[in-house]
């Protein structure tokens, strides 16, 4: 069959050379310490294929490729040479084992970019020497100098000091960072920040020494610590209760009861909402500090399932794990919401308990999202099993009844959000109202519902897709939200009114320049923004910008495009590519088509690789599909590959 102009041939058998360099790549890659988890089963499921005597098949995580003959082309041993003088005289061959390289080339730059509370500081974690270990760097603002901040110590967080719960949820956070993996400002004077570590909880004033306020330990670990909003106290959890500890002096205290040796936990998000639901934590502090809400889970009646690791050396406990996993088409674990007072109390049951199978609310099987409301009210968001219908339930804290503010039905799925925001101000008829994002036409957009969960009146329309917001001045009476109303292979940064008395909408603005895709940070007063902007051409960097105009303030961090090490893998852009369907909607692709000096002219092998699932588009004007490295793998072998 022909595809785009380039032919495309059936599955043929796998050659014994092809399987024999292969093996070798592998052992030189276990010698060179890339990864002790590489194997050669392992390189062809990257690739998309398994290899037997009759046939290759594909099927790797997160992807559906369907292959063409991959019998490899002639052996070549060099890359031809290019006009760089400074990368050598030749080229290797593109190793294999670069297939799972991390961080991948141009992603070394900086993440996890917050605003110091009074905007002066420009926080991230970074690592100067280009590998996953991290640490907190401060950007001056007014100085414009980049300045270490916090230097973890003992190197912070490494794979060998980890318990397994810390494990498991790094996999399914998807978090391979090292060092400082996360950390959190404390609002008010002075200015400190809490950094969670293997080692236990620190904190640390800005020109200060790092202290440790709580220890843990990999057999007793500290889990999920959280600031209160006055940055009184730290709450976390320990042993499957919640403790709640002062920020400066003093000891923790306990103050929920009953799930430890239970098999229950008290403030933890459970698996399906932590690998599907994109729910991280499972307790929740209120605006004034007074109360956490927190998720009560019971997997109590789900039969224990073991895991044996058979590469042990060991045996025993250390060579299984043992998890409570609900199967497809069994039961759930339950889940209960409470409300507890932050000095320890009694707690509050919300009129709320999900995964009953039958015995609840039969659309009510999972807990998607918890917000507390200005007002003090206690919102969730819950979905049925197929996840065809939402929920929004409003609480009362004090008596647990419940209010359902609005629901959303689809006759495929709902897709979640995080673009629920509740309004701080009073504007009129908008008190205690709330902006909410929908796909009911089709395309999510932003909405603006009252108290009650009425819908007042779209602020966004059009067949183009809100992403989520990036937050609101209501003082002006804007939302900003990132989206892609110029094109659907970009996201840009956009404002938007909240004026519900204008007659007429009008489009809104965009504040990001620049083809590709921009991750955006607003600063507290509303004046200023970080711009994490990649592109096809131009690895991720980061850039100051005003929030009234857009311009360019100051740049953060830079990186030549191409860098060195896409450079020397000859790591070409993909090439956007479009069809249109039958019923005339255009299909986006990219190809990533073999040099043809080396390889000849088409036709080429072909693999077409595919993405299914929701949420995540694949095609877009982004670094990352530049360095796809199974991709560019392949194409270096003379394989041409068709993204869509």
């Amino acid at each position: 069959m022909s595809l785009l102009g380039y032919q495309v041939t059936d599955v043929s058998t796998a050659e014994p050379e092809f399987a024999k360099r292969a093996s070798e790549t592998k052992t030189s890659a276990l010698k060179a310490g890339k990864s002790e988890r590489f194997s050669f089963l392992g390189w062809c499921g990257m690739l998309g294929v398994s290899l037997s005597p009759q046939s290759i098949r594909g099927n790797p995580e997160g992807s559906n490729f369907s292959t063409g003959s991959l019998s490899p082309p002639p052996r070549q041993t060099t890359m031809p040479t290019t006009d760089s003088q400074s990368l050598g005289d030749e080229y290797t061959l593109f190793p294999v084992e670069d297939i799972v390289q991390n961080p991948l080339p141009g992603y070394v730059a900086p993440g996890s970019v917050q605003f110091s509370p009074d905007d002066k500081l420009i926080t991230y974690l970074y690592s100067p020497d280009s590998t996953l270990s991290r640490k907190i760097y401060a950007f001056d603002v007014v100085a414009k100098q980049q300045r270490l901040l916090v230097n973890p110590p003992g190197g912070g967080v490494d794979e060998g000091n980890l318990s397994t719960v810390e494990k498991l949820r790094r996999e399914r956070l998807r978090e391979r960072g090292l060092g400082v993996t996360r950390y959190e400002w404390a609002k008010g004077v002075p200015h400190r920040l809490m950094v969670p570590l293997p080692s236990g909880i620190y904190v640390q004033g800005v020109g200060s020494e790092l202290r440790l306020r709580v220890a843990s330990t990999p057999s007793n670990p500290i889990l999920d610590p959280q600031l209160s909003p006055d940055a009184s106290s730290i709450a976390y959890v320990r042993d499957d209760e919640l403790f709640v500890v002062p920020l400066a002096f003093g000891e923790p205290i306990q103050i929920t009861y009953g799930a430890r040796g239970t098999g229950k936990t008290h403030g933890l998000a459970e698996y399906i909402a932590q690998e599907e639901m994109d729910r991280r934590n499972g307790f929740w502090w209120s605006p004034d500090s007074r109360y956490i809400a927190f998720a009560e889970v019971d997997s109590s009646r789900i039969p224990p399932f073991t895991i044996v690791h058979q590469g042990k050396v060991t045996t025993g406990g250390e060579a299984e794990e043992v998890h409570a996993y609900p199967f497809a088409g069994h039961s759930n674990v339950s889940v209960r919401l409470g409300v507890v007072p932050s000095n320890g109390d009694s707690v509050v049951w919300m009129d709320l308990e999900v995964g009953l199978c039958g015995e609840g609310h039969e659309d009510e099987e999972y807990l998607a999202r918890v917000t507390w409301l200005p007002n003090g009210y206690l919102t969730a968001q819950v979905q049925n099993r197929t996840q065809s219908k939402l929920k929004l339930l409003r609480f009362d804290p004090l008596t647990g009844k419940r209010l359902v503010l609005l629901t959303e039905e689809s006759e495929v799925w709902v897709n979640l959000h995080d673009s629920f925001t509740p309004l701080r101000k009073y504007h009129g008829p908008l008190s205690g109202g709330f902006i909410w994002a929908s796909e009911k036409t089709g395309f999510r957009h932003l909405y603006m519902h009252d108290e009650f969960g009425n819908c007042i009146r779209a602020l966004t329309q059009g067949s183009w897709m809100v992403e989520q917001v990036a937050g609101v001045d209501e003082d002006a009476g804007l939302v900003y939200f990132t989206g892609a109303f110029d094109s659907p292979l970009e996201v840009h940064l956009y404002s938007a009114s909240l004026d519900c008395t204008e007659p007429n909408l009008a489009e809104p603005k965009r504040l990001t320049q620049g083809a590709g895709r921009h991750i955006v940070v607003l600063d507290h007063e509303m004046k200023k923004f970080v711009d994490i902007h990649d592109s096809l051409d131009t690895p991720p960097r980061l850039l100051l910008r005003s929030l009234d105009t857009g311009k360019l303030l100051i740049s953060i961090y830079e990186q030549p495009a191409p860098t060195y090490h896409a450079r020397r893998l000859q790591l070409t852009p993909p090439e956007f590519k479009s069809l249109t369907a039958s019923d005339g909607t255009v299909l986006h692709g990219l190809i990533y088509i073999p040099d043809s000096k080396q390889f000849g002219r088409p036709p080429y092998r072909t693999v077409v690789s595919v993405y299914g699932g929701p949420n995540v588009q694949i095609v877009c004007n982004s670094w990352m599909n530049t360095v796809d490295m199974r991709a560019q793998y392949l194409r270096s072998r003379g394989i041409l590959v068709w993204k869509r």
